[in-house]
C-alpha cells in the first residue's frame, strides 16, 4: 500500500539517498559499499559559499570488508562532497577503527560511542547504522531462509512479522512456532 497523497500542496526541496551494495569477493570475503548523498532542489547558501541546486551538500562513501562471521576486516571512508571542504573531508581515517568490530554483536551501540560528537562525522555515522542488516542480506543471498540447521533461524523474533507466535512463523517455520502466550 503506497503512502496516501499529501494533504497539502508541496514542492520537494531536499533529497537524502542512502545506498548500500553487497558484494562477494573472489577470496570468499564480502564487501559493502555504502554512500549517503544530500542534494537540495534549490540553491543553498551556507557559510562556506553557495551550493547550487543539484550539487551534493554531502556525498559520503564507505567500504567495509567482512567475513562470514560478520567480523570487519577492512574499512575505508571518504567524503567527496562536504559543506566545509578541507575540514569535513579529513575524518575518513577515523573510520579505520571499524576494523575488528563485529557487525551483528553490539555494532550500533559501539559505533554510537566510538564516533559520538566530534569524534566522527554525524552523516557517516548515521550511514553506519544500516550496515548490519545490509551485511545479513548480503550473506543471506547464498542461504535458504528456512533451511533446517537445527538452530533457530537468525531472523526469527527480530521483527513483528517473524515473532515466533505469529502466523508467518507457523506457516513458514513450523518447527519454531509457539502459541501466543506460551513461554519461550
Amino acid at each position: 500500500m503506497p503512502l496516501p497523497d499529501s494533504t497539502a500542496p508541496r514542492r520537494r526541496v531536499h533529497t537524502r539517498r542512502i545506498e548500500l551494495e553487497g558484494f562477494l569477493r573472489e577470496d570468499g570475503l564480502y564487501e559493502l559499499d555504502a554512500s549517503l548523498t544530500d542534494v537540495k532542489d534549490v540553491d543553498y547558501p551556507i557559510a562556506s559559499g553557495l551550493r547550487p541546486a543539484g550539487v551534493p551538500v554531502h556525498l559520503m562513501r564507505l567500504r567495509i570488508t567482512f567475513d562470514a562471521a560478520f567480523n570487519i576486516r577492512d574499512a575505508v571512508a571518504c567524503s567527496d562532497g562536504v559543506p566545509y571542504p578541507g575540514y569535513c573531508d579529513t575524518i575518513g581515517p577515523a573510520y579505520r577503527q571499524l576494523i575488528g568490530l563485529n557487525l551483528v554483536r553490539g555494532f550500533r551501540r559501539t559505533i554510537g560511542e566510538m564516533f559520538a560528537d566530534v569524534r566522527g562525522c554525524s552523516h557517516m555515522t548515521e550511514m553506519l547504522n544500516s550496515l548490519p542488516t545490509a551485511a545479513i542480506q548480503t550473506i543471506a543471498t547464498f542461504m535458504r531462509d528456512n533451511e533446517d540447521t537445527g538452530e533457530k533461524p537468525f531472523q526469527l523474533d527480530r521483527c513483528h512479522a517473524l515473532d515466533t507466535s505469529a502466523e508467518a512463523v507457523r506457516r513458514y517455520y513450523p518447527k519454531w512456532y509457539r502459541k501466543p502466550g506460551a513461554a519461550g
